[in-house]
């Protein structure tokens, strides 16, 4: 890579790369196939890389132009969110993103110092495909990414390969993608220099894809074979798309928003009511936007109150978000209201411990009056103590053990393996998507949930205030899906199923650490080469 022409060709690379990532995120059918070959491009490029530096160039580049490619609706959803002025968001994003898409430096830099230790031996080719890979994947597992995307999600569009992910989560779909591309690369290179065919690399690849075709069929045999036809829950869920809550507050005054979000749901649920009854109603994130049972005020004590009431009248137990009070300390919770052994109603709350920085939490150690002052849309909510299983009583005595989770929360696969690990039989998460309402978000945050669904066999009931809500099966298929941007209200029935364990489930993201582990061995190794 000398010269103009080298330097355009390793751009070109780039750039294909990134349109073919775009195409690929956009979880379509039609393009699953993309996913095998849209790292080849880039791949090439850092093959004819003279230095480590303008592999890192490249990494870098990549980055950048893959965050403003895939991502780039996240500066515009900012700067409505903070006011603050389009160009600064963007600037700032694109400043961050080689921190937040690090992989690419590091599997770049790692397959440049593979490539100039092994050099021409063919006994050793395969060190740097591998190397790159490993470090891929680890360093995603590694580094503070804001969405946890990986590129194994893009798979989520074929029902059949999705399934892979119960094994070693989307990182493991991530990990045998990079090797087909490696494949796609080998083969490439031995044409373009008249070598002919490579049949090695190509079989590994064929073998690779073949394998998860397989696997997959398998799993999502179990998983139809395991549920009933019958259902087992009865689930009403709410989307009422209030959104511009604290704009409204300002304006109106916070009595009259909070009076008319809970009029709404009161009016949404009792017509979910008359159309049959539910085992449970579900509200969404945040939909009682002060806090429950510890109110700051008397109309707060009051509608406490008439919460309750609403709830013993209709006699169906609440799920809904609020805010939890403790001292001085307050959450961002999720709230059970429902009937107690001795049939008087219990409320338990669960508080959402993965808060989304900077707009959530702010963490102690860069907390300040200055920060605040620069930042004023930064939240003061507290961390809650972790993964925590809910047993939750409904009608009729049966107890539904629930696995909670709150919005930013269903990106972390650890955090959901270890709720269902307790017992849980049934994932509910409550979210407000509404900072992203109209983006390719909404859609995005529901894949990911979907993902902890196939990693843990576990159905989910996902509610949110403006879409996009659903069921999601042991499979990942969302059903029952209300919209972004939508008014609406659906009975969900969740079906009976016999529980089917996984490696994902069990261990969690267990693959990011080891290919850590494996990586690092295997540079120490090719250190002490001659």
């Amino acid at each position: 890579m000398t010269g103009w022409r080298g330097w355009a060709g390793a751009l070109l690379g780039v750039a294909a790369t990134t349109v073919l990532f775009a195409r690929f995120g956009e979880l379509r059918p039609g393009f699953v196939w993309l996913g095998a070959v849209a790292m080849a491009p880039w791949l090439a490029a850092l093959d004819r890389a003279p230095s480590a530096r303008a592999a890192l160039a490249l990494g870098t580049l990549l980055s950048v132009t893959f965050s403003a490619l895939v991502f780039g609706w996240f500066p515009g959803a900012i700067a409505a969110y903070s006011h603050a002025p389009p160009w600064l968001c963007w600037g700032v994003f694109l400043l961050v993103a080689p921190v937040l898409e690090l992989q690419f430096l590091t599997a770049a830099w790692a397959r440049w110092y593979a490539r100039r230790k092994v050099g021409a031996e063919p006994r050793l080719a395969w060190v740097p495909p591998v190397l790159t890979a490993l470090v891929y994947v680890g360093t995603e597992a590694l580094t503070p990414k804001l969405f946890a995307e990986t590129l194994g999600h893009g798979l989520y569009a074929s029902e059949v390969l999705r399934q892979g992910a119960d094994v070693a989560g989307a990182p493991g779909l991530t990990l045998g993608l990079l090797l087909v591309n490696e494949g796609v690369v080998a083969v490439g290179q031995g044409l373009s220099a008249r070598r002919g065919l490579r049949p090695v690399p190509l079989v590994l690849a064929l073998a690779l894809g073949l394998v998860g075709f397989g696997y997959g069929a398998l799993r999502l045999g179990q998983v139809r074979a395991a549920v009933r036809s019958s259902p087992a829950l009865v689930v009403g869920a709410v989307q009422a798309n209030i959104t511009n809550i604290e704009k409204r507050a300002a304006e109106e005054g916070t009595y009259t928003v909070v009076r008319d979000i809970l009029d709404t749901h009161y009016a949404m649920s009792d017509a979910l009511l008359r159309s049959g009854p539910l085992d449970l109603l579900v509200w969404p994130e945040t939909v009682y936007p002060t806090t429950f049972g510890t109110p700051k005020s008397e109309d707060g004590g009051a509608l406490d109150e008439e919460i309750r009431a609403w709830v013993a009248e209709r006699g169906v137990p609440l799920v809904f978000g609020t805010y939890d009070l403790d001292g001085e300390r307050e959450f961002n919770a999720a709230m059970f209201l429902g009937p107690s052994a001795t049939g008087e109603l219990a409320q338990a709350a669960y508080r959402k411990t993965m808060l989304f920085p900077l707009t959530e939490w702010v963490p102690d150690a860069v907390d300040s009056p200055t920060l605040r002052a620069w930042m004023p849309w930064t939240g003061r909510w507290k961390r809650g103590p972790g993964p925590r299983m809910v047993d939750f009583r409904l009608n009729g005595g049966r107890v539904l053990r629930v696995a909670p989770l709150i919005c930013y929360e269903a990106l972390f696969p650890n955090y959901i393996a270890e709720e269902v690990r307790q017992g849980a039989e049934l994932i509910l998460t409550l979210s407000n998507d509404s900072w992203f309402s109209g983006t390719p978000a909404p859609r995005l945050h529901l894949m990911h949930a979907a993902f902890r669904s196939i990693e843990t066999r576990t159905p989910q009931v996902r509610v949110t205030n403006s879409g996009i809500s659903a069921f999601i099966d042991p499979a990942g298929t969302w059903t029952s899906e209300m919209e972004d941007n939508q008014r609406s209200s659906v009975v969900m029935r969740v079906p009976a199923a016999e529980r089917l364990h996984s490696l994902a489930g069990a261990w969690g993201d267990w693959l990011g650490p080891l290919a850590l582990v494996l990586s690092a061995g295997l540079m120490l190794w090719l250190s002490r080469r001659a």
